[in-house]
C-alpha cells in the first residue's frame, strides 16, 4: 500500500460523487454488502477508545484504583507515544486469566447487562487492554498474592504473542513484587496518520500530567507519582497520606489551596450526594477549572461548568474564573456511564434539579465567606513618620523630649556650633535643594509634572501599596554553598565604602538614563551608579533571605511560553535584524526547551525562590524581595528566557548563584528616558537629550525616584556589604566640603 505506483493501478476504494455530477451506470449498479475484517473492526473500535495517550492513560489508572492499589507509579517517554507505563501494587491478575486478558469484552466486573445499574467500579466492558494492543506493543507483568513469582505476557491484536521469534507465546515467569505492570511501547505505530496528528510530546505529557493531578487529588488514598523516563525527579510525587488539600496545595499551587473552602449538600430526592472544594471570591483565574468526579469516575459535564461559572459571575472580577473540586455521587440506577467511548460523558437522572442544588449551596457558601473577608494593608510607608510636618520643620528629636532636670530652667544649654567645613547633613527628610527650583510652567510645553518633597517621604502623592501576610516560620538556611556564597561576599568587603554607605545621606537622583545618584557620605559628595549597587545589594539580599522570599501574585496567572516567546522574539530581532540568522534561531524549540527546564524544576524553584510555575505552564508568582519597589514588568520575559541558558542547573552552588544574580538584574531599576521638553521632574535643569514619554513612564519614573529614596537607599544602610568591584566602578567621589573651602578662602 505504501508504492505510489501500486495505488496507481489499483486505484481509490471509493469514489465521492458531487452532487451535480450524472450518475454512470457503474455507479447506478449497487456493491455487494461484507463484513469487515475482524483486524479492521478490533482496530476502529480502538480508535475510538484510545484517541490518545492521556486515553490509555486514564483507562490503565481506573484498571489500577478497582485492583485495590495504594501506589501507583506513571512513567511516560515522549508525551506516551514512545513509552507509557503505569505500575501499582494492586491484588494482580491471576495466570489463568493472561491469555484472555487482551480479547475484546472480557471482564471480572460485569456478567449481565442488568449489572450496568449498580455497577461501582471504573472499567466494565473490558476493551481498554484490547484496543491498546491494537495498536502498540504491549507488555503486562503481573503478581498475585498466592503467586510463586511473577508472569510476564507480551501481546499484539490481542492475542499472546513471543517476546522473541521462535520462542513460545507462553507467560514466562519473572521477579516482581505483587501488583501489575502494564507498558505500552509505540503507541499509534500502525497508524500513522493518527500519530503524525500529534503537536508535540510536551503538549500530551501536559495532559498526562492533568489526568494524573485529577485522580491524585480524587483518590486521597493512593500515592501517585508521574515522570518522564531517564529523569530523577518527578513531575508529579504524592503521598499516600496526603489530604485532599494538601494534594491540592502540591498540584496547583499554594495560591489555590489557600482559598479554598468546602462544601456538602445532598438530597434524597434526587438521590445524590455532593462533596468538594471550591475557592472564593479572593481568588480568580483566566479560565475556569473543574475537577468533576461522578460516582468516583473523572468526566466532563458542559452543563456542570457553565452552571459553576454563572454563579461565580456575581462574585468575581470581570474575566475571573473559579476553581472547583466536586465529587458527586449519584445512585448508580439513575446513571447511565456507557454513553460515550472513552467514559468521559455520562447521563443521569434530574439533571437541571441536582446541578440547581449544588449551585446553590456553593452561592450561600461563597456569600458567607464574601461577608466575612478581610484585608492586610500597609498603610504607612517606611520613614512616613514626619510626612505631616511643615517644609523644613524639624521631627522633635530625643533632646526635645527629655524633661526638664528638678531645679534648672527646663532647657538644654546650647551646644557649641561647629565650623562650617565640618558640616554634614544628617536628615535626609530635611529641605532639599531642589525645592527652591520654580516649577516648569504648563504653557512652556514641558508638560512634565514636578515633584516636590513636602518635608518627608510620605508625600501626599505617595502611592498607598498594598501586601498580604502570612503565618510562615523563617527556613533557617543551612546548605553549605549559600554560606560558601555569603563568606565570599565578606571576604570581598570594602570596609571604607560600607561605612560610607552605612552613613550616607540621600542628595537626590542625578540622572536616570545612566542610572546615576548623590549621596553624601561625611563631608564627601559621591556620584554613585545606582543600577551597579542595587545589583550587588539585590544579589546579597538573594542569599541572605534565602528560602525565605516573599512573593508577587499574578491574577490571573500568566503564560510561560506566551513570555518566553515575547522574549524569544525580540533576541531573534536583535541577532538577526531583517531576518539573518533564522536558521539558527528557532523559537519555539528555545521556548520549549526553556519552559520544560522550569516547569521541571519548579518545586525546587518555589521552595527556594518563591518562583511559582504551575505543572501547566503558567506563571503564578515571583520573588517579592523588598517591599515598597515593584520590579519593571517590562523586564519579565528576558528575565525568564535568560534563566535557560545562563543558570547553571547540574551544580548546586552555581545553580543558586547564577540563578540569584539574573533575579537581581531583573530587580534593578531599568534605565528611563528623559523627561518631556527638557526640563527635569524636579524642575530642575534642562536636559540636553529629552523626548516624549508616556504617563506610564512618567509614573515609572516617580515610583523609581521614591523607592530610591525611601527604600533602597535607606536599606543600602543597614543591610549593604560594598564590595572592592563596587568601589572601583559604581562609586565616584565630586566633592569635599574642605577643600571648598580652602580654594573659597584663597578668593
Amino acid at each position: 500500500m505504501s508504492d505510489p505506483e501500486a495505488m496507481d493501478v489499483d486505484g481509490p476504494r471509493g469514489v465521492k460523487r458531487k452532487a451535480d455530477d450524472p450518475l454512470d451506470d457503474a455507479a447506478a449498479v449497487p456493491r455487494r454488502i461484507k463484513p469487515l475484517d475482524q483486524d479492521v473492526v478490533n482496530k476502529i473500535a480502538a480508535g475510538e477508545i484510545i484517541v490518545a495517550p492521556v486515553h490509555a492513560l486514564k483507562e490503565l489508572i481506573e484498571n489500577a484504583v478497582d485492583a485495590g492499589s495504594t501506589a501507583i507509579e506513571v512513567l511516560v517517554k515522549d508525551g506516551g507515544l514512545k513509552l507509557l507505563q503505569i505500575t501499582d501494587n494492586g491484588c494482580g491478575i491471576d495466570k489463568d486469566d493472561l491469555p484472555i486478558l487482551c480479547e475484546r469484552f472480557t471482564t471480572s466486573k460485569l456478567q449481565t447487562f442488568e449489572d450496568l445499574q449498580t455497577i461501582a467500579t471504573y472499567g466494565f466492558r473490558g476493551e481498554a487492554l484490547a484496543s491498546i494492543s491494537h495498536i502498540a506493543h504491549l507488555t503486562v507483568t503481573t503478581k498475585t498474592r498466592d503467586s510463586s513469582c511473577a508472569w510476564r505476557a507480551h501481546y499484539d491484536a490481542g492475542r499472546l504473542v513471543p517476546s522473541k521469534p521462535g520462542q513460545s507465546p507462553d507467560p514466562k515467569p519473572v521477579a516482581g513484587r505483587q501488583g501489575t505492570q502494564i507498558t505500552v511501547e509505540d503507541l499509534f505505530y500502525n497508524v500513522p496518520t493518527r500519530r503524525r496528528a500529534f503537536r508535540s510530546p510536551s503538549d500530551e505529557y501536559n495532559k498526562i500530567i492533568d489526568m494524573v493531578g485529577r485522580y491524585a487529588v480524587h483518590c486521597d488514598h493512593v500515592a501517585f507519582s508521574c515522570k518522564k523516563q531517564g529523569e530523577s525527579s518527578a513531575s508529579i510525587a504524592i503521598q499516600a497520606g496526603a489530604s485532599c488539600l494538601d494534594r491540592i496545595r502540591q498540584l496547583y499551587g499554594a495560591a489555590v489551596a489557600n482559598e479554598l473552602t468546602d462544601f456538602s449538600t445532598s438530597d434524597d430526592r434526587w438521590g445524590f450526594k455532593a462533596t468538594g472544594l471550591a475557592t472564593n471570591a479572593n481568588y480568580s483565574t483566566k479560565r475556569t477549572t473543574v475537577l468533576l468526579f461522578i460516582n468516583h469516575r473523572c468526566v466532563e459535564s458542559s452543563s456542570i461548568r457553565k452552571a459553576i461559572e454563572q454563579t461565580y459571575a456575581a462574585f468575581l472580577p470581570k474575566n475571573g474564573h473559579p476553581f472547583v473540586y466536586l465529587s458527586l455521587e449519584i445512585d448508580p440506577r439513575r446513571v447511565d456511564v456507557n454513553v460515550h467511548p472513552t467514559k468521559r460523558e455520562v447521563n443521569f437522572l434530574n439533571e437541571d434539579e441536582i446541578i440547581q442544588a449544588i449551585c446553590e449551596h456553593i452561592r450561600s457558601k461563597l456569600a458567607a465567606v464574601d461577608a466575612s473577608r478581610t484585608f492586610l494593608a500597609q498603610t504607612l510607608l517606611p520613614g512616613a513618620a514626619g510626612s505631616g510636618a511643615a517644609p523644613g520643620a524639624q521631627s522633635p528629636g530625643p533632646a526635645s523630649s527629655t524633661a526638664p532636670k528638678p531645679g534648672g530652667a527646663g532647657r538644654k544649654a546650647p551646644a557649641a556650633r561647629p565650623h562650617e567645613s565640618n558640616l554634614v547633613r544628617t536628615d535626609a527628610n530635611l529641605r532639599k535643594i531642589t525645592s527652591m527650583f520654580a516649577p516648569a510652567a504648563p504653557a512652556s510645553g514641558a508638560g512634565g509634572a514636578t515633584s516636590t518633597d513636602p518635608g518627608g517621604p510620605g508625600g501626599a502623592d505617595a502611592a498607598e501599596m498594598e501586601y498580604e501576610t502570612v503565618d510562615r516560620d523563617i527556613t533557617p538556611c543551612r546548605l553549605i554553598s549559600i554560606r560558601e556564597l555569603r563568606a565570599e561576599v565578606r571576604e570581598d568587603m570594602h570596609h571604607e565604602l560600607t561605612d560610607i554607605f552605612a552613613n550616607h545621606t540621600f542628595v537626590g537622583v542625578v540622572d536616570e538614563r545612566r542610572r546615576l545618584a548623590a549621596i553624601q557620605g561625611g563631608v564627601k559628595l559621591y556620584l554613585v551608579d545606582y543600577g551597579r549597587v542595587c545589583f550587588e545589594y539585590f544579589y546579597q539580599l538573594g542569599l541572605t533571605d534565602f528560602g525565605n522570599f516573599g512573593a508577587i501574585r499574578f491574577r490571573p496567572p500568566l503564560d510561560l511560553r506566551e513570555l518566553l516567546t515575547l522574549a524569544a522574539r525580540q533576541e531573534e530581532q536583535a541577532a538577526g535584524g531583517d531576518g539573518a540568522g533564522e536558521d539558527d534561531f528557532d523559537v519555539s524549540e528555545i521556548v520549549e526547551l526553556v519552559a520544560r527546564q522550569l516547569i521541571e524544576r519548579r518545586e525546587m524553584l518555589l521552595e527556594y525562590f518563591s518562583l511559582d510555575i504551575s505543572p501547566t505552564g503558567e506563571l503564578l508568582g515571583i520573588p517579592l524581595l523588598v517591599k515598597g519597589y515593584n520590579p519593571s514588568l517590562a523586564k519579565l520575559p528576558r528575565f525568564l528566557l535568560q534563566l535557560g541558558p545562563n543558570v547553571n542547573w547540574t551544580e548546586e552552588k552555581p545553580c543558586f548563584e547564577s540563578f540569584l544574580r539574573e533575579l537581581a538584574a531583573f530587580y534593578v531599576p531599568e534605565q528611563l528616558p528623559a523627561t518631556p521638553g527638557g526640563v527635569a521632574d524636579d524642575g530642575g535643569a534642562p536636559t540636553d537629550e529629552a523626548e516624549a514619554v508616556s504617563d506610564d513612564i512618567k509614573a515609572r519614573r516617580a515610583h523609581v525616584r521614591r523607592a530610591l529614596e525611601h527604600v533602597l537607599f535607606p536599606a543600602f544602610k543597614a543591610r549593604l556589604v560594598a564590595t572592592t568591584s563596587l568601589m572601583k566602578d559604581g562609586v565616584l567621589e565630586v566633592a569635599n566640603l574642605k577643600g571648598l573651602y580652602r580654594v573659597f578662602e584663597r578668593c
